[in-house]
């Protein structure tokens, strides 16, 4: 008898672009890297990517992302770019794995409570006053730098209760310089690399020297004055493990608190700056937007208890967050063999899948590429999450830990800026995706600032 179609597909690979003869697509991905996979989606749900000696599996199917990051999640690992991501981050809740990163999650999920977001809410809306009161009118600014220099006090005094402010350039720089080099560590052989006396090793090693030294002497300082601020790195710092009471390190706490840094304010900053973009360009949407503030706000500040009627808010922040995913690709290493849709996935292969291209997908989005807020009124966030079509913090176990606090954050921080301020793209700044580790905007985001009516 003939063996089934499913048989004998399990033992081919699934459709891919045509190789280049040395290096297969890693020349063709490095180059366009957003651009390569929205091509790879064309070819089916399940393709296949060859980077150098790395076969790869490139899925686009909501189904199999519910596979990879839910159903047999224990069968994969974070892919080859979080584990290098070790060299910066230590063993922290991004890089961690299996029992080690559960028990950090659970001793720190407490910081990511509801309860705990409303206390946190109020330093967001103090810190983005703040920012409205030092912008003018007429004002030309890179809003990029500006969200993210606004987002990283925020994530220094909710989080660590630290002002940051005095460091916040020095930690700014670091943080950008990792990013930065962030491709230096993808490279083959870049575990070597790093130990040469390179440019890129020498530059790397300073800003990591830089934000442990910071990061550091924020643990000395508290560890010294044993004192209970109630914030996370409290939390860590008197957190005692379930099986056998031990506690954290400073070094694991330094691990958890620089991932946070880097986490807490990267993708918030990149989220703001591609929402006001998009704003500037939809000038009905902004409409709407400024609407909902006059009758919900009425010139005061927003608070914590305002988030539910804050509903458009929350639908331009969403489909911002749609349409430019800070988290623009998720991967995971198999370490068990597995089939999607009938291709067989060998153990040591990477699984890649991308929210920028599964959000952009018309099989599950009317007029996908179109900004429409609009489209949250009969779509909730939690049911596009539950159908894997909207997955910008991930899902499954790894799904984003501060996932609610950055909501909030997001919401309340656009609120806060838009009563008072609108921002227009200048004539000459060109718009282009940068995607590292997350996707910034290749060329900053210089925009006019002008004053409400």
């Amino acid at each position: 008898m003939p063996e089934s179609t499913s048989a004998v597909q399990a033992t081919l690979k699934p459709p891919s672009q045509p190789p280049r003869w040395l290096g297969g697509h890693l020349r063709d991905f490095w180059r366009d890297r957003i651009g390569f996979l929205v091509r790879q989606a064309k070819l089916g749900d399940v393709t296949f990517i060859r980077m150098g000696n790395q076969p790869m599996y490139f899925i686009n199917h909501p189904d199999h992302i519910r596979d990879l990051l839910v159903v047999n999640a224990d069968k994969f690992i974070k892919g080859r770019a979080l584990q290098r991501s070790k060299a910066l981050l230590g063993n922290g809740l991004l890089t961690s794995e299996h029992e080690y990163h559960l028990r950090q999650r659970r001793m720190m999920q407490p910081a990511f409570h509801k309860m705990r977001i409303a206390e946190y809410s109020r330093s967001m809306v103090d810190y983005a006053e703040r920012t409205a009161r030092g912008w003018r009118d007429g004002d030309v600014r890179d809003i990029d730098q500006e969200m993210k220099f606004l987002t990283l006090q925020i994530v220094g005094k909710t989080l660590f209760n630290a002002d940051v402010v005095d460091d916040a350039d020095k930690i700014g720089a670091a943080l950008n310089t990792m990013v930065e080099l962030f491709n230096f560590l993808l490279l083959p052989f870049s575990e070597w690399l790093e130990k040469l006396p390179l440019p890129h090793s020498v530059r790397f090693k300073r800003a990591r020297r830089d934000l442990d030294e910071i990061i550091y002497g924020i643990i000395d300082e508290r560890r010294r004055s044993g004192e209970d601020t109630g914030d996370l790195l409290s939390m860590l710092l008197m957190a005692k493990d379930e099986t056998d009471g031990s506690a954290m390190t400073d070094e694991q706490v330094r691990d958890e608190a620089l991932t946070l840094f880097l986490a807490g304010h990267e993708t918030t900053a990149n989220a703001l700056t591609w929402t006001w973009y998009l704003l500037s360009q939809n000038p009905e949407a902004e409409a709407k937007l400024h609407d909902e503030l006059r009758t919900v706000l009425n010139g005061r500040q927003p608070a914590f208890d305002d988030l539910p009627s804050l509903t458009y808010t929350e639908a331009v922040l969403a489909e911002s967050m749609r349409l430019f995913p800070p988290a623009w690709a998720i991967g995971r290493s198999a370490i068990a063999e597995h089939e999607f849709g009938g291709y067989r996935i060998p153990v040591g292969s990477v699984i890649l899948l991308s929210p920028y291209v599964i959000h952009r997908d018309e099989r599950f989005w009317d007029n996908a590429d179109a900004f429409q807020p609009e489209r949250w009124a009969k779509l909730s966030v939690k049911e596009a999450a539950q159908r894997n079509i909207y997955i910008p913090f991930g899902g499954g176990l790894r799904r984003c830990i501060g996932e609610g606090f950055a909501w909030a954050e997001g919401i309340l921080l656009i609120a806060t800026l838009a009563q008072k301020w609108k921002l227009r793209l200048e004539p000459k700044q060109r718009v282009g995706l940068q995607p590292q580790i997350t996707l910034r905007p290749k060329y900053g985001m210089k925009m006019k600032i002008s004053a409400v009516e």
